[in-house]
């Protein structure tokens, strides 16, 4: 193989894990999102084991902006995802909706457009967030394509296909920097923003373009998105599930809630920084220390719940390790409360998903481990032996590629892997 080859078949391997291949894909690049994986690499995965599958479900209990289920929907088969951050779950229903009318989406963008454009009304106070993302012009102009948006909306598919062409142009409207975990940056200015009518109008573009190649492809079974909780499997039935494409949270202190929050404050949807726990992120899994600190979570009950794990005594240590180094840091972050609250929910998730599965049904996780405060947390294996511990038969971890080694500002030199926890049984 030449080296260009080489290059390439090395760049396709160590893509699969991220999401930004998906934006230049139809329906799959409708909403930015980059905790995800490669919409191509889940194709690849079903299509290796659409026999393994037969007439079971695809699931994905940590369904994102609904790439494992759109894939596995146009693959032929029933796919259900779950969610419980409730604005990326509304975002992820509606891409569902790429099978409705384009031709009526269109006609509904257009009016949206054209009593937008004739709005003269003032522009309401927004909170502090908005004022520092947005020029007054942009942000009236924003304004007024929500609220004809609001005026006009009828319940439909072609209603909420319009309500996420406005959302999914709010980052391209905005001066602010985004963080490459989409953190909003107002001290950092893009040098690039787009204007909010011409936006919108090439956004309806773009989908109902996309919603026509789709649409000649054929409309195979539709997928499902449920609002709920994957530590109970919400609505899914059981021994349905044949196999299971997933990219938990990682527990590296990524705060889920804030990811969007940008969007949610100009939709009115929160008021500010507070209103995220309460409106967002209490039914999460509990992945950041922002989470468990609010909820003033102890450890103990936590490490009861993982009593019976092959890992008890080496969790318990680390949590130790992680409190007693906190004291040296001067935000004295609760990493010890997020590790043992995560895997203590990653624990329920597991005896979830065996509930679910048929015997000899197949899971891949995509995931990273962590070294909060630089004490480095196995989760690769962690989550693997909790998968043994519901019922299933086997794990084996396939690394992708290396973590933690770009960022100038890396707090230690723990080398961290990401990759494919594979689960049998």
């Amino acid at each position: 193989m030449d080296q260009p080859a080489v290059l390439e078949a090395r760049k396709w391997e160590t893509s699969k894990s991220t999401f930004v291949h998906n934006m230049s894909l139809p329906v799959h690049g409708w909403f930015r999102f980059p905790a995800g994986f490669s919409a191509e690499w889940v194709a690849s995965v079903i299509q290796d084991r659409r026999s393994e599958i037969g007439n079971h479900a695809l699931l994905d209990p940590f369904a994102g902006v609904g790439t494992a289920v759109i894939s596995g929907e146009q693959a032929g088969f029933k796919a259900y995802g779950i969610e419980a951050q409730h604005f990326i779950a509304r975002v992820s229903q509606t891409k569902l909706f790429w099978r409705s009318s384009f031709q009526d989406f269109s006609e509904m963008g257009r009016a949206v457009l054209a009593l937008a454009q004739a709005d003269t009304s003032e522009t309401p106070e927004y909170p502090p967030l908005i004022r520092k993302c947005y020029t007054a012009e942009t942000t009236r102009d924003l304004y007024h394509l929500v609220s004809a948006w609001q005026k006009l909306d009828d319940g439909s598919a072609a209603a909420k296909l319009t309500w996420l062409a406005i959302v999914s142009i709010l980052r391209a409207c905005s001066s602010a920097g985004t963080a490459p975990w989409q953190y909003v940056l107002p001290r950092k200015s893009k040098a690039r923003v787009l204007v909010p009518y011409e936006a919108f109008g090439l956004q309806l573009h773009r989908m109902a373009a996309d919603m026509m190649i789709c649409q000649q492809a054929g409309c195979p079974p539709q997928g499902e998105i449920i609002l709920g909780d994957a530590r109970v499997c919400t609505g899914i039935a059981d021994n349905s599930i044949g196999l299971v494409i997933t990219s938990p949270p990682y527990a590296n202190n990524y705060d889920y809630a804030d990811a969007t929050r940008l969007e949610m404050t100009f939709l009115g949807e929160v008021g500010g920084w507070g209103d995220l726990h309460e409106t967002v992120r209490k039914p999460l899994i509990r992945s950041c220390s922002q989470h468990v600190t609010i909820e003033k979570t102890s450890v103990v009950p936590l490490l009861d719940h993982l009593s019976d794990s092959s890992f008890h005594a080496e969790i318990s240590r680390v949590c130790e390790k992680l409190y007693a180094e906190r004291g040296y840091h001067g935000g004295k972050k609760d990493y010890h409360a997020m590790v043992a609250a995560y895997f203590a929910d990653m624990m329920d998730v597991w005896s979830s998903l065996r509930r679910v599965c048929v015997d000899g049904a197949e899971a891949c996780f995509v995931i990273g481990d962590s070294a909060p405060y630089g004490i480095h947390v196995p989760v690769e294996r962690w989550l693997g032996e909790l998968a043994l511990l519901a019922g299933f038969k086997s794990y084996n971890f396939e690394k992708i590629r290396d973590r933690n080694v770009k960022w100038k500002n890396r707090k230690h030199r723990i080398p961290l892997q990401e990759g494919f926890l594979w689960v049998k049984g």
